[in-house]
């Protein structure tokens, strides 16, 4: 696959993972580091530019960076989202960021685009030297 786009960024969250035997069962937070990587095997127009000329719009993989006012996990307490819940993992949270990244890329394909070509990885740490990375085979 010819094109591969890489945003990196960080947000600010709280969670608690229940029925944690330890720390991490109470509420406590974390600086997440995200890496975001989209491989594609062609060029596409987004919402910004019509033409051929993109992967993906940089925006569009760097929702999750946004307050959680304007629908990101910045300052968000994890276990109010409903899809999380008391699952609140590295390895849950990285695959959420992964469902709601490829519903936004798709969100903006065009003319009849399914982007069957798009392969998206996400790499998550919850600390500076722990990580998790999630994609779909």
């Amino acid at each position: 696959m010819p094109w591969t786009l890489t945003s990196e960024f960080t947000f600010d969250s709280a969670h608690v993972i229940s029925g944690y035997d330890g720390p991490c069962g109470r509420l406590h937070g974390h600086t997440y580091r995200v890496r975001m990587q989209l491989t594609s095997e062609r060029l596409r127009p987004s919402a910004h530019v019509k033409r051929s000329i993109m992967v993906a719009d940089f925006k569009t993989l760097k929702w999750a960076k946004k307050d959680v006012d304007a629908g990101g996990l910045d300052h968000a307490y994890l276990n109010d989202l409903p899809e999380l819940g008391d699952d609140t993992t590295a390895e849950v949270v990285a695959a959420y960021i992964h469902r709601h990244t490829m519903r936004r890329v798709r969100a903006d394909l065009q003319d009849g685009d399914d982007g069957a070509d798009l392969r998206l990885r996400v790499t998550l740490w919850e600390t500076p030297d722990s990580c998790c990375e999630y994609w779909e085979a």
